[in-house]
C-alpha cells in the first residue's frame, strides 16, 4: 500500500485535511479510536466513520509477526515480519527506545559484508508497509522515540516511498525530525531530495572505507562517488538541516582497520559536522569477513577520538541469535530452526 493512495482513500470517504491527519495519527501512534479530547464520532464524516474499523484492520494487516528474537541485553530484539504477498522483512527494536526499519525486500547495492545484499533486490516496500513496521514496534515499546532507516534495503533506491513514510512519521507520528534517520550508501538524487523534503531527517552515510577503489569492491553497485565527494555532500546537508551527520563504518578485521584507513578517516572527517559510528562486523555464515576483537576496536575508536574525530563504538544487536541484517530472512528461507524468545513492552 502506498501512502498517497491511502490519503486518496480517506479523501474519497469525505475526509478534509484535519480528518485525514487525525485518522493517520490514530494509526501511527497506536491510539484507540476513542482517544483524544474530541471523539471521532461526530467529528469524522459518517462514511469515513463507518469505514474506519475495516480500514484500521487493513492497516494492521500490512505486516504480521513471523518470529521474534530477543537479544541478551534485554532491550534489543529482531522481528521477522511477513508482508501480504508472503515476502518478509526484518525490523529491529534497538536499545534506547529506537527501531530500525527495512525499506526493501533484498537490496541491489550488493555490499560484500551484508547478508541482505546476497539475494539482490526482490521488491520495494510500500510506504504504508514501512510505517506499519513502526506501528508494530510501537506496540512492543510505547515509549518509542527514534526511527532509523538502516534495515534491509537502500532507502535512496526506494526514495518516494521512504520520504512519504518519513513525512507521515514526522507530521502525524509524533517523531521529531532529528529522530528520523535516513541511511544511505550515498546517492546524488537522495541528497537533492532530502534538501527539498518537507520533513528533513537526520542523515547517516555508510562510508566503510576512505579508499575509492576499495569502496567499489566492497559496495559494487553503489553510485560511483568518491569518499571525498560523499562526505562533502553529507556535510553540506548536515549543516543545512542542523543535524550532525552519522558516518557509518562497519569495522572488518584486516579490511578497513589499518593505519592507512585511520589516517584517511582523520583526513576526511576532522572538522566535519558529524560523528563516526563504528560497528564491528556482525559475523554471518558464508561471508568472508571477520569481526575484530573488542579491545582492538576500542583502541581504534580511542585513537580516532584523540586525533579529533568524535567516534562512537557500537555493538551490533543480535549477535547471540545470529541476527545480523538479512540473517533471519535467510535462515527462514532455507528452513533452519530459529530460537524464538518473546519479549514484552
Amino acid at each position: 500500500m502506498l501512502i498517497p493512495d491511502l490519503r486518496r482513500r480517506l479523501r474519497a470517504l469525505g475526509a478534509n485535511p484535519a480528518h485525514e491527519s487525525r485518522v493517520l495519527r490514530q494509526w501511527v501512534q497506536c491510539l484507540p479510536l476513542d482517544a483524544g479530547r474530541r471523539p471521532l464520532q461526530g467529528f469524522l464524516p459518517k462514511a469515513l466513520m463507518d469505514a474506519l474499523p475495516g480500514l484500521m484492520a487493513e492497516l494492521d494487516g500490512l505486516v504480521t509477526l513471523r518470529s521474534e528474537h530477543a537479544g541478551d541485553d534485554g532491550e534489543s530484539a529482531r522481528l521477522l515480519l511477513g508482508l501480504a504477498d508472503g515476502q518478509t522483512v526484518e525490523t529491529v527494536l534497538l536499545p534506547r527506545e529506537g527501531v530500525c526499519v527495512s525499506s526493501q525486500v533484498g537490496c541491489a547495492v550488493g555490499c560484500q559484508f551484508c547478508m541482505t545484499g546476497t539475494e539482490g533486490l526482490i521488491r520495494q516496500v510500500g510506504g504504508a508497509e514501512i510505517v506499519a513496521q513502526v506501528v508494530m514496534a510501537r506496540r512492543k515499546n510505547p515509549r518509542l522515540r527514534k526511527v532509523v532507516f538502516m534495515g534491509m534495503g537502500e532507502p535512496s533506491h526506494n526514495l518516494a516511498n521512504v520520504l512519504d513514510a518519513i513525512t507521515l512519521l514526522g507530521r502525524e507520528g509524533g517523531f521529531a525530525h532529528k529522530q528520523l534517520v535516513f541511511s544511505t550508501v550515498g546517492d546524488e538524487r537522495a541528497f537533492t531530495a532530502l534538501g527539498q523534503a518537507e520533513v528533513k531527517p537526520a542523515l547517516a552515510l555508510s562510508l566503510h572505507t576512505t579508499d575509492a577503489a576499495k569502496r567499489e569492491r566492497l559496495l559494487p553497485r553503489a553510485p560511483r562517488l568518491t569518499p571525498e565527494s560523499l562526505v562533502e555532500a553529507a556535510d553540506a546537508y548536515g549543516r543545512a538541516s542542523g543535524y550532525p551527520v552519522q558516518y557509518q563504518w562497519t569495522l572488518m578485521d584486516g579490511v578497513n582497520d589499518g593505519p592507512e584507513e585511520l589516517d584517511g578517516i582523520v583526513r576526511l572527517l576532522h572538522g566535519r559536522y558529524g560523528l563516526l559510528n563504528m560497528i564491528p562486523f556482525n559475523s554471518a555464515p558464508g561471508l568472508p569477513f571477520s569481526r575484530p576483537g573488542w579491545e582492538r576496536s576500542r583502541a581504534i575508536a580511542a585513537e580516532l577520538c584523540s586525533r579529533g574525530v568524535l567516534t562512537k563504538l557500537r555493538d551490533s544487536a543480535g549477535q547471540d541469535v545470529e541476527g545480523g541484517c538479512g540473517q533471519l530472512r535467510a535462515r527462514e528461507a532455507v528452513g533452519r530452526p530459529v530460537r524464538v524468545v518473546r519479549i514484552h513492552a
